[in-house]
């Protein structure tokens, strides 16, 4: 874990003032999501000291919350920036999992990359509904879709305009295919491995998923190579809606 005992102590110290003996639990979560972003470069300085690092996610969980509790919290946010923490999650007790059916996506994501770091274990025993997760896959696959064809209409056949449409939605696309990855029984972190397994998945040229992931975070790409990406690209998100559509678990 990236954080320091130190911060995390700090946190915590600073949470117990608002919730005393309520606060039931604090996780950090993301970790391996964190270390993977900034492996790849990245980074972000909000709320991280300005170090091209990015802040610690981190969850509350509490007895009860209150309006008040709001108050104080939010009174602290900004010493929880400098602290190189994002602002925390809080949730009220048992909140987490009777959300696990809406959130399958965000929330499985914190079930599978977190730590413990005070109190009792929230998460013990609690899964991901296979279904709930191939619901949330297929919205979050046919949105990037209708995204795509409504974006490339608005391009007006301008291959500059593509070349943004492209780089805007690469990061998106990286997105998906991890949660791809996961409906797949391939969870992972690393978009890049999430893009060759779909690849393999789809049986897709080599290359026409990954040369999209690697775009994410980069700031232009030429008109020539928009052109040469797109197809690919556009194609790949099709066999993914309808992989994802007719998936059943196994």
């Amino acid at each position: 874990m990236s954080t320091s005992p130190d911060q995390i102590t700090a946190l915590e110290r600073e949470l117990r003032g608002i919730f005393g003996t309520r606060l039931k639990s604090l996780v950090v979560y993301g970790e391996r999501m964190r270390a993977a972003l900034l492996h790849h470069g990245h980074g972000d300085s909000h709320g991280a000291h300005g170090h091209g690092d990015l802040p610690a996610q981190t969850m509350a969980i509490v007895e009860t919350l209150t309006g008040e509790d709001l108050r104080g919290c939010a009174g602290r946010v900004g010493a929880w920036h400098d602290l190189g923490f994002a602002t925390p999650l809080v949730l009220a007790a048992h909140e987490f999992e009777r959300s696990l059916d809406a959130f399958p996506l965000e929330f499985g994501a914190i079930l599978a990359d977190h730590t413990l770091v005070a109190g009792s274990n929230p998460f013990e025993g609690l899964v991901v509904d296979q279904a709930d997760l191939r619901r949330a896959v297929e919205v979050q696959a046919r949105s990037h879709l209708l995204h795509l064809r409504e974006g490339y209409l608005e391009t007006r056949g301008r291959s500059d305009a593509l070349s943004v449409l492209i780089v805007q939605s690469a990061a998106a696309f990286a997105a998906l295919l991890t949660s791809v990855a996961r409906l797949a029984g391939q969870p992972t972190h690393d978009a890049s491995a999430a893009a060759r397994h779909v690849e393999r998945l789809l049986a897709t040229p080599d290359g026409a998923v990954a040369d999209v992931v690697k775009l994410a975070g980069v700031h232009e790409i030429s008109s020539k190579e928009a052109e040469r990406v797109f197809p690919t690209y556009f194609d790949a998100v099709q066999k993914l809606v309808a992989y994802v559509d007719g998936w059943s678990a196994q």
